[in-house]
């Protein structure tokens, strides 16, 4: 049944959507956006020239695009679902649009994906694939038809059936009614460029919209430095795609550079090869060839768009992901400094006020919080990468631990953010009592990404390492109190620990093992949920209101 044609039975039959055994209730609806707090997020674009503020108003609404070509990657059904909302009157359907353009589509990211309109479970391929494909029928065309294992496992293809045939058709054709567009403001945005990277980046990336290559664009955001605005757009994560974590998902990030800030934290630029040579792994498996380009920049956001603005927001990331790009330049650290800030004051600040012992509390800073958001982006660019395997091939880790990659690669990231700390704080980059603060704020920071869902790539990694550290005893629980602390003495040690296996699961391309760890470290012990049940009140994440929207038509 069409999922339009749902919604019209709900309505029009005068039941509730309760009644109908969905969840898109008006009290349900209100208490899921009540998760999500609304924050505006501003970014000071005073300081720019007239044509600058103009040229930023372009990548706006080039950005704006992606939102519509995301729509249509979460789910088929999306645009008639939304179009026939838009049609109705009536204050509950009014509520169910508003929720689902903050989930992209009828699913609830807050709830492990769980359809709030109708009751279809969500295709663990969203729409890059026909919604019945199995994993097996995907692996037997391969089998009988190896001459399409490129294009099939290319991050920028949907799969599709012609007949009794499967095929491989590019973005550039699938979404060209959008590209299109999209690059034509692009390349109006690039006469209005003086910035001589940021010209040939949104020239080079429109073309990559039209041709379905995306490397010379990504080496040029690499190389961009204009010294106001940091901008990407295109196609990157996939943790959209649960059935193989190869397709890509389009989004947008618009933003300013902070200066000061970024002036700040580039000293760790220098210490990137260390970093490197620091893991916890032997030697044939540290990736000492990938490019050491990468550049941090600390940032205030304008606007988001697609894949980065559904349901939870990102707070800072390291693209592009191709490993021919972070051979060749490595890769770039964006922290999103005004979204971080929104995030500690409505969530974190609150959640770690209840979950944390007392006499701990106070080392949790802003600070340790930011920087170990920095870290985690730089950490994405260590470790294994691109391997080559016996026969000669080459390969990614991406590729070889499909759907558990990207679990994989956030837990990784997420713990060598702090193995990496403490390696800095050991080098004097941070002072010593940094360490303390450093610890109580990861595991602060736990409890807020646990509720994003384990569905989702971040909060079942952060499952996970609460579980390991929780096993090691480096995490401590209080049954009198009911909170939990650091056992500060045992931590370093248990995040070594679970750096090694995480690496060593990426370096051996451990499909099995990636597996067998996920389901033996993300299971909700009866502690933790106890936990997160007393947070039911305290938003999960915020709802980003974006000023400059107002400059634009609602669609």
């Amino acid at each position: 049944m069409r999922a339009a044609i749902v919604i019209l039975a709900l309505v029009g039959m005068g039941c509730t959507a309760k009644e109908a055994g969905v969840s898109g209730d008006a009290e349900h609806l209100r208490r899921q956006l009540a998760k999500l707090a609304p924050a505006e997020i501003h970014a000071d674009l005073s300081r720019l020239e007239p044509a600058k503020r103009q040229l930023v108003l372009k990548l706006v609404q080039a950005s704006r695009y992606m939102d519509e070509i995301f729509l249509r990657q979460v789910y088929a059904r999306n645009p008639e679902i939304r179009d026939e909302l838009m049609r109705r009157r009536d204050p509950l359907d009014s509520l169910r649009l508003e929720y689902f353009r903050v989930m992209f589509g009828p699913f609830d990211r807050l709830e492990e994906d769980r359809p709030f309109l109708g009751d279809k479970a969500k295709p663990l391929g969203a729409n890059f694939y026909p919604e019945d494909l199995t994993r097996e029928e995907f692996a037997r065309w391969l089998e009988s038809h190896s001459q399409d294992r490129e294009a099939f496992e290319s991050n920028f293809t949907v799969i599709r059936r012609r007949g009794d045939s499967l095929v491989a058709v590019p973005y550039s054709e699938e979404y060209r009614h959008l590209l299109e567009p999209a690059a034509r403001i692009l390349e109006e945005a690039a006469q209005l460029a003086e910035n001589a990277s940021l010209k040939r980046y949104l020239l080079t990336r429109a073309e990559a919209f039209r041709t379905n290559d995306y490397f010379e664009s990504d080496l040029a955001w690499m190389d961009l430095d204009d010294p106001d605005i940091e901008f990407v757009i295109g196609p990157y994560e996939v943790y959209e795609d649960r059935l193989f974590g190869y397709k890509a998902a389009f989004e947008a990030f618009v933003t300013l550079i902070d200066r000061e800030e970024t002036a700040k934290l580039s000293i760790i630029y220098g210490y990137l090869d260390e970093l490197e040579r620091n893991l916890p792994i032997p030697d044939p498996y540290k990736n000492l060839s990938r490019g050491r380009s990468s550049p941090i920049r600390v940032v205030n956001e304008v606007f988001s768009a697609g894949d980065t603005k559904a349901g939870v927001q990102t707070t800072a990331f390291n693209l592009p992901n191709d490993e021919r790009v972070r051979e060749a330049k490595g890769s770039k650290k964006v922290l999103l400094r005004n979204v971080a800030g929104a995030k500690f004051e409505k969530c974190w600040r609150p959640i770690t006020a209840r979950v944390l012992c007392a006499d701990q509390l106070p080392l949790a800073s802003f600070n340790a919080y930011f920087t170990h958001t920095l870290l985690h982006e730089v950490s994405h660019g260590l470790g294994p990468g691109m391997i080559r395997l016996p026969d000669g091939r080459t390969t990614t880790v991406n590729k070889e631990l499909k759907e558990t990659y990207p679990t994989i690669e956030e837990t990784k990231a997420d713990v060598l953010g702090m193995y990496n700390a403490l390696f800095l704080v050991n080098k004097g980059v941070f002072p010593p009592a940094f360490r303390d603060s450093l610890f109580v704020t990861y595991l602060g920071g736990m409890f807020r990404s646990i509720r994003f869902g384990t569905q989702e790539a971040h909060g079942l990694a952060n499952l996970i390492q609460f579980n390991f550290l929780r096993e090691k005893k480096a995490f401590l629980y209080d049954e009198e109190t009911a909170r939990f602390r650091v056992d500060r003495d045992r931590l370093p040690e248990a995040i070594r620990e679970l750096a090694h296996e995480v690496l060593m699961i990426q370096a051996r391309l451990d499909y099995e093992g990636a597996r067998g760890f996920i389901r033996k470290y993300g299971t909700m012990p009866a502690e933790l949920q106890a936990a997160l049940g007393r947070l039911t009140d305290i938003p999960i994440d915020i709802r980003p209101v974006y000023p400059i929207e107002a400059e634009f038509p609602e669609r």
